[in-house]
């Protein structure tokens, strides 16, 4: 019996260190990191896509014409880490970057990067996953896109493409046309100029746009998130807001000329603004014209209070 016991001990403490062995190959994707560093010639006008994974991407414009590329590549063991490839196809007209990990691998690996570029350089692509996106002072369009990661958009200028998800997205003093989406996670935007366009889920939107791109709509949508935007001035574009289980605020000149339409359930519309209503008075509908009419406010949500406000 003695014995027998014992070899039990033997084989539990094998199938421990065995699964300990295992848990290794797993371990801390940290555990080993190897740092890198390119510099290319690109000319302002010229490419950038980067392509990677588990790891963040900030990029800075400067005045010179060339790009930096600083990073760190990391995984849980030597030999995996050492497997990771930094790819880099690059002329004067594009630098090309993407993080090649080896098929079939175990645990954690990716590749984080810090670029400097051109402002004037044309970001095609930066596509990534588990680790946030920045990009700052950038004069041209971009399209960023990651997953469980946040996006950091500061001093741009171009069309912008926004997709993330469990992440939040924030942008300040872009000018240019700019559609943001992610979901879990909150969409913040301040001194945005020109058409704006931000979807998210259960989190909340908050914009401030200084200059909307004439005739176009602003477009807003949420689920169990506060929807609060602010309108500096308009010029002819329709409003159109909605979630649920939260509240809509609306803040806008108080020269408005509007038709607004809002909707909620149980909960309340509260404006600033005389409305002349058609149709019977309800205080959790209003269709009505605001001074001498003109584009469409529309604003709906359940179970939230519905706001118009003179700045």
């Amino acid at each position: 019996m003695i014995n027998a016991v014992k070899f039990a001990g033997l084989v539990c403490a094998a199938l421990v260190l065995s699964s300990c062995a295992d848990w290794g190959e797993w371990g801390d994707s940290n555990r080993f990191k190897q740092d890198f560093a390119y510099n290319y010639t690109l000319k302002p006008g010229g490419k950038l896509s980067v392509e990677s994974m588990n790891g963040s991407v900030e990029i800075t414009g400067w005045d010179q014409d060339k790009v930096e590329i600083l990073g760190t590549k990391y995984a849980s063991t030597e030999a995996a880490m050492n497997n990771i490839k930094i790819e880099i196809v690059h002329t004067d007209d594009a630098v090309r970057i993407r993080t090649v990990t080896p098929s079939g691998h175990r645990g954690g690996m990716g590749a984080k990067y810090v670029l400097h570029v051109p402002r004037k350089i044309n970001i095609e692509r930066i596509v990534s996953s588990n680790g946030r996106i920045q990009i700052e002072d950038i004069e041209t369009a971009a399209r960023l896109k990651t997953s469980n990661g946040s996006v950091k958009v500061t001093r741009t200028r171009g069309n912008l493409e926004v997709e993330t998800s469990n992440g939040a997205v924030e942008l300040v003093a872009h000018n240019g046309a700019a559609v943001v989406r992610t979901s879990n996670g909150a969409i913040r935007a301040e001194q945005v100029r020109g058409y704006f366009e931000a979807v998210t889920s259960n989190s909340s939107i908050t914009a401030t746009l200084t200059d909307p791109e004439p005739g176009r709509p602003v477009k807003l949508e949420s689920s169990n998130g506060s929807i609060t935007i602010s309108l500096e001035s308009l010029k002819g574009n329709d409003i159109r807001a909605s979630t649920s289980n939260s509240s809509i605020t609306l803040k806008v000149p108080p020269s408005l000329n509007a038709q607004l339409k809002a909707r909620t359930s149980n909960s309340s519309i509260q404006t600033d603004f005389d409305v002349n209503v058609r149709g019977t008075i309800s205080k959790n509908a209003i269709d009505g014209t605001i001074g001498t009419g003109g584009p469409v406010i529309d604003l709906s949500t359940s179970n939230g209070t519905i706001r118009v406000q003179r700045l």
